[in-house]
């Protein structure tokens, strides 16, 4: 390629990533919210439920019910709803300096919202983990929007819940855990507190999980967190480096803020709950002895627009 040809290329790379729109700008808003989305030490509690699975959601609040807890529930962002263009504005825009050669998953903005699965090497293209599937990307976006909202509001801690949550026991402990950890690290020591000790699998087994999965971008920041770590601190708690799941998890401002960064600066291609172990220096925490959990064998529309079966 001459020298005219590869500046013209270079523009053009340029101009489509000046093009991309922000991610902040796909992000939804929570309305009507109000003080009674609240317990003692939670300065709010949200729940995200799509618009068509109200039967989830009402599942969900029926097993808090009995405790007093009423989350607020998020609409949350369908990724099955989402337009071409809002998919590759919320994507990873493959750059120079990034690591390819490796699959991935792309939503052509000339294709039918089929995905299309190849080699990591198109500059300017938009690209996500291999086989993402659109309600992924949606979750993503919901837990990121939730995230924003808090932050805007001047929230101190929240509990972030997805739909499809077993109560183990009294959710009403959580109070009390907080001010257990705030002792035990240190009040402006911990960025998450999950409410359970692993994510379950359909069989109920935790499903552990010791390392971070690659990205174009990953050699930036890859070695900057411990995440095989599982460190036991007291009875009550364990400090991890990465877990999966995002169904129940308590996040502090400072969590908010260092996923917030991430995010916007590096966009979304895992899994949420692949990418939140990602910024440098997050401090995760896990309970000892589950509150709140996964239902195993939940309905989810990660992977498909299902709810389109109901009858």
């Amino acid at each position: 390629m001459n020298k005219l040809k590869w500046a013209g290329f270079l523009f053009s790379v340029f101009l489509m990533a000046s093009l991309q729109a922000d991610l902040e700008d796909h992000l939804k808003k929570a309305l009507n919210k109000s003080a009674v989305y609240s317990m003692r030490n939670i300065d709010f509690i949200y729940m995200i439920n799509l618009d068509q699975r109200p039967e989830k959601m009402k599942i969900s609040l029926d097993q808090l019910a009995p405790y007093q807890i009423y989350p607020y529930r998020f609409s949350a962002v369908n990724g099955w709803e989402l337009t071409l263009e809002e998919i590759n504005d919320v994507g990873l825009q493959y750059s120079p300096e990034m690591e390819g050669d490796f699959m991935a998953t792309s939503y052509l903005l000339e294709g039918n919202f089929e995905p299309h699965h190849s080699l990591i090497k198109n500059l300017g293209q938009t690209y996500f983990c291999h086989c993402m599937a659109r309600g992924t990307i949606g979750i993503a976006l919901s837990h990121i929007s939730v995230l924003q909202d808090a932050y805007d509001a001047g929230f101190e801690t929240i509990w972030v819940m997805e739909d499809d949550i077993s109560v183990i026991q009294d959710p009403r402990i959580l109070s009390d855990l907080v001010e257990r950890l705030d002792s035990q690290a240190g009040k402006g020591n911990w960025d998450i507190l999950f409410t359970d000790g692993d994510l379950r699998d359909a069989n109920g087994n935790y499903t552990p999980t010791y390392w971070a999965a690659r990205r174009p971008d990953f050699a930036a920041f890859a070695k900057t967190n411990d995440y095989a770590a599982r460190t036991a601190i007291s009875a009550d708690f364990r400090q991890v480096g990465a877990r999966y799941g995002a169904h129940s998890m308590i996040v502090r401002r400072s969590g908010m803020k260092k996923l917030l960064q991430f995010f916007k600066a590096h966009q979304i291609f895992l899994p949420y709950d692949m990418d939140y172990i990602l910024p440098r220096g997050i401090k995760m925490f896990v309970v000892t002895e589950d509150v709140v959990s996964n239902t195993p064998k939940a309905l989810s529309d990660n992977g498909g627009p299902f709810y389109l079966n109901k009858k």
